[in-house]
């Protein structure tokens, strides 16, 4: 068998997020849509993470596997003629038969947008804050989230996951033009993990004592505990490693 790796950006707006779901739109069923029409089969496509609903992603990694040998310039271009505009395949290899896009990853990366004026261009891809914000406290704060740890606080209740535990090896905020941006790389991410974190550093940011809230947040593995999450339009995949 032959299997292709592809990476994908999209805009998650239109779509209830990646996998397929029944009377749902999604970016998993739009592609293999579009592949199934090229190949004249239907392939498993195997993502890296399964983005929610509204996120969207500039690095998503997915993987297929076909008897058919592809000529992969041809096979591209054609893919991001048939895919509809707010779906695009940056690369796409060969590789090794094994190869698994979701079980081989090392390291995921989002990155979450703030918009702190009201702007039309940065409406659907940032969350809208005009509240002070003090990177150098938040930084500061992120730190607490480093290292190996229990997340149950911050990943929906409707999880289905028995180990909520996420090893985060970098996470910082900076100033990139006129957005504020929050990135966070880990091991492995739960369900509305990240921007339960960001809405509850944003909290933490209003509060007298915000190390010991978030100390206390943690202790407590119980998602009520911490902050609202950030509306899903700001979140994107960054980049997965391998």
């Amino acid at each position: 068998m032959n299997n292709y790796k592809m990476i994908l950006q999209y805009d998650g707006t239109g779509y209830s997020g990646w996998q397929i779901q029944e009377n749902a739109k999604t970016i998993q069923q739009e592609i293999i849509n579009a592949i199934k029409i090229i190949l004249k089969e239907e392939v498993n496509l195997i993502g890296s993470g399964r983005t929610d609903s509204g996120v969207h992603a500039l690095g998503q990694v997915a993987n297929f596997r076909t008897e058919r040998e592809i000529d992969l310039y041809k096979f591209q271009f054609s893919l991001n003629s048939i895919l509809p505009d707010d779906i695009s395949v940056l690369s796409t290899e060969k590789v090794n038969e094994n190869f698994h896009s979701r079980f081989d990853a090392k390291k995921r990366t989002y990155i979450y947008l703030i918009s702190q004026f009201k702007s039309p261009f940065y409406k659907n891809y940032s969350f809208f804050y005009p509240q002070k914000i003090d990177l150098e406290i938040l930084n500061d704060l992120s730190k607490l989230f480093l290292g190996r740890k229990n997340f149950s606080s911050f990943c929906k209740k409707k999880s289905e996951v028995e180990n909520k535990f996420c090893e985060v090896n970098e996470i910082n905020w900076s100033n990139q033009f006129d957005l504020c941006v929050f990135k966070i790389s880990a091991d492995r991410f739960l369900h509305g993990m990240v921007r339960a974190i960001v809405g509850t550093l944003l909290k933490a940011l209003k509060m007298e004592k915000p190390e010991e809230y978030i100390q206390e947040v943690f202790r407590s593995e119980d998602r009520e505990f911490a902050g609202e999450a950030v509306p899903a339009k700001g979140l994107f995949l960054y980049k997965v490693e391998y």
